[in-house]
Parts: C-alpha cells; sequence; structure tokens
C-alpha cells in the first residue's frame, strides 16, 4: 500500500492555488487535482471552475489536502473569524478510500490548526454524513436553523 501525505497549507493554500504545489511542495497541477476530487466525490461541488476554485482557496483561514502518491484523495477547508465562528466546508474523502478513518484525519487536521483553537463555535452543514460526524464531536443544534438564500 502506498504512502498517505497530509498537507496542512498555509492560510489561502497560496502554493495550491497559485503553482499547483502537492506532496513535498512539488509543482503537481494540484488545482486541476482538486477540481478532479470534487468533481468525482461531491455532488454538492461538481462542475466548479477553476476561477472560483481559486478564489475559493484564497479565502479559507484552513486549507487541507490528503495524497496518496500524486493523486489527491481528501479535501477540507475551513473559513474563520478565528474568535468567535468558524464554518468547515467540503470535506471529501475519494470513495474508494472512505472507512479507513481518511475523513477524520482530515476534519481533525482542520480543527487543530492554530486559527481554530479559540473559537467558540464551529459550524458545519452536512446533507447525509451527520453520524460521521457526531462521532467527531458535532451535535446536532437545535435552538439554530439553517436559513438559505440563493443568487
Amino acid at each position: 500500500m502506498t504512502r498517505l501525505k497530509l498537507i496542512k497549507h498555509a492560510p489561502g493554500a497560496p502554493g495550491l492555488r497559485l503553482v499547483g504545489l502537492g506532496p513535498c511542495l512539488l509543482p503537481c497541477r494540484g488545482l486541476f487535482k482538486l477540481k478532479d476530487l470534487l468533481d468525482e466525490h461531491a455532488f454538492w461541488a461538481r462542475n466548479r471552475n477553476y476561477a472560483n476554485l481559486r478564489k475559493l482557496l484564497a479565502k479559507s483561514s484552513v486549507v487541507i489536502t490528503l495524497w496518496r502518491n500524486k493523486r489527491m484523495v481528501g479535501f477540507g477547508r475551513a473559513t474563520s473569524d478565528g474568535i468567535y465562528r468558524a464554518v468547515l466546508w467540503d470535506i471529501v474523502v475519494a470513495e474508494e478510500e472512505q472507512g479507513q478513518g481518511l475523513g477524520k484525519k482530515v476534519v481533525e487536521a482542520v480543527l487543530s490548526a492554530p486559527e481554530m483553537h479559540k473559537v467558540e463555535r464551529i459550524y458545519l452543514m452536512t446533507t447525509n454524513r451527520k453520524e460521521f460526524y457526531e462521532q467527531l464531536g458535532f451535535k446536532a443544534c437545535k435552538d439554530q436553523s439553517l436559513l438559505i438564500k440563493t443568487s
């Protein structure tokens, strides 16, 4: 079995976003590999374009990628004010890699980032993985409502 490499990118992920850096800080078309991962394994994130992927990375406080050799097999990110609120976004693990604890590694890496240490509340939204996040300490919030406005 090939070795996994978890990368904690700098805020805004400039290496991934601008140069496509991957494992060992080598250029490997990382932005293209992120798009492939999202297109293949995240129904809510299919068909995002490269310009918008660069923007979402630039605005992210925490960016984590997980690699098996030169293939991106996991991704997660968060936005945060560093004090009161943070939101986890786009936690994805390739389907054939699921069930091995890799999603947990990605979420734990996001949560352990310095930008998340003193945040009062960390939010996330999920369509069909509620039980997975509950195992990691997240709870359903009964005193708040999710509202959405689409453009």
